[in-house]
């Protein structure tokens, strides 16, 4: 279990900050933007369940994911660099993506059909659901450069969880659109 009694290391004052296995990187590592970025769409969602509360089945499936993503998150930090480990790392696993495809299946089956693609917007926590949902595409283009790159590995099962947030969250938002009566729809050269 995870114990903070105090909040100040002083330790990142050099522009360094510490990974969970131990080592130090830059902060402005891509390792770091990753997870960092993680905990921005964490954040986002944390603000969109602020109007979930009428959608408790929403509410308590985004209450999973942001725990999900605490998980994801100490995954990043602790690089696998091939040899074993001292410990078992926590990682993302296979139960954990089968979760969120079968919360995604659950919420689209209630949605209307798609007949354009859908503006960001509509009510409050929709607006907020597609905010995070951008965000989790920006760390999934950044976990994708880190696995890119030589002695990077990003495990196979967290690429899938942060695929499949996107797609969940875009569902979510329309879920919160009075289950896609309320999207806000692209209307192509509208305004020309």
């Amino acid at each position: 279990m995870v114990k903070l009694n105090k909040i100040y290391t002083k330790t990142g004052d050099d522009g360094t900050t510490g990974l969970a296995s131990g080592g130090r990187r830059r902060k402005d590592d891509l390792r770091v933007e990753a997870y960092g970025t993680i905990d921005e769409a964490n954040s986002a969602i944390g603000v969109a369940r602020l109007y979930t509360t009428g959608l408790p089945e929403l509410d308590a499936m985004l209450m999973s994911i942001q725990n999900d993503l605490f998980d994801l998150g100490a995954d990043l930090a602790t690089p696998d660099t091939g040899a074993p480990p001292a410990y078992e790392p926590l990682r993302i696993v296979e139960t954990q993506v089968a979760r969120i495809e079968r919360d995604i299946d659950r919420l689209n089956s209630d949605l209307d059909p798609l007949k354009s693609f859908i503006l960001p917007g509509g009510s409050p926590a929709a607006a907020h659901l597609h905010l995070a949902r951008t965000t989790a595409r920006r760390a999934e283009r950044l976990m994708v450069t880190l696995a890119r790159r030589d002695g990077e590995i990003v495990g196979e099962q967290a690429m899938k969880y942060i695929n499949r947030l996107s797609d969940f969250l875009f569902v979510a938002a329309r879920h919160a659109n009075d289950r896609g009566r309320a999207d806000v729809l692209w209307v192509p050269g509208k305004n020309r």
